[in-house]
């Protein structure tokens, strides 16, 4: 069947902080009082974003879906610091990191990105975002100038539902009314992009940045150019 869109991932395949994590988390955290090492915050943020509930809030209102997207947030920043509580500022340092986070010069595209959406568009395909992010996401990519390439960008947050989950994949599908065999999904998560992509009948392409990974993962991509 013939390719008619192509789903990217956000964060890991367009688009990365421009510090690790866990040195922004550490550096805004210097002024309110709290020194933290900048690994170890880096350590703990992929340790409990892992095991945080899905970035998700089915039949939320339109109204509530930005604070319950904050609370979210606040709720893994915060176990993110537990080892080093008390946290006497905590809502003043979480306030300035959520904000820090939503402006596109905390982010930066990776080199190939803007290049590939520009051959990719030219070939008459349609562009969509599909990432387990928030509502900031949309402000990000305006601000690194992709957005002009897609469509939509969707995120779980909005939908209802985080991938690996079918229906934010299937969410997608139906906006287009193109079937999953003509769509490939693109990400660098093999269990939520891969495999979820996979299993909602998309095609998917899982990449994969650091060399020595791709090279044993068969049939991953170091780049969205190769």
């Amino acid at each position: 069947m013939a390719i008619e869109a192509i789903f990217l991932d956000a964060a890991g395949t367009l688009i990365k902080p421009i510090r690790r994590v866990g040195e922004s988390y550490a550096l805004l955290a210097q002024p309110y009082g709290v020194e933290v090492p900048a690994a170890e915050i880096t350590a703990r943020f992929r340790s409990c974003f892992n095991s945080a509930p899905p970035l998700a809030f089915p039949n939320t209102p339109a109204p509530q879906l930005v604070e319950r997207e904050r609370h979210w947030w606040r709720d893994l920043v915060l176990r993110v610091f537990e080892p080093w509580a008390p946290f006497p500022r905590f809502d003043e340092y979480f306030t300035e990191l959520f904000s820090y986070f939503a402006c596109p010069e905390a982010w930066e595209l990776y080199p190939e990105v803007l290049y590939t959406l520009d051959a990719l568009k030219k070939r008459g395909l349609v562009l969509d975002v599909l990432s387990n992010f928030d509502s900031r996401l949309s402000g990000i990519l305006e601000g690194l100038g992709a957005a002009r390439y897609f469509e939509h960008i969707f995120v779980s947050s909005r939908i209802g539902y985080a991938k690996p989950a079918r229906e934010i994949f299937h969410a997608a599908l139906n906006v287009h009314a193109l079937g999953a065999e003509n769509i490939i999904h693109v990400g660098d998560s093999e269990e939520k992009d891969f495999r979820g992509a996979l299993d909602a009948g998309l095609k998917a392409i899982l990449l994969d940045r650091s060399a020595q990974d791709a090279a044993k993962k068969s049939g991953a991509v170091r780049t969205l150019t190769r």
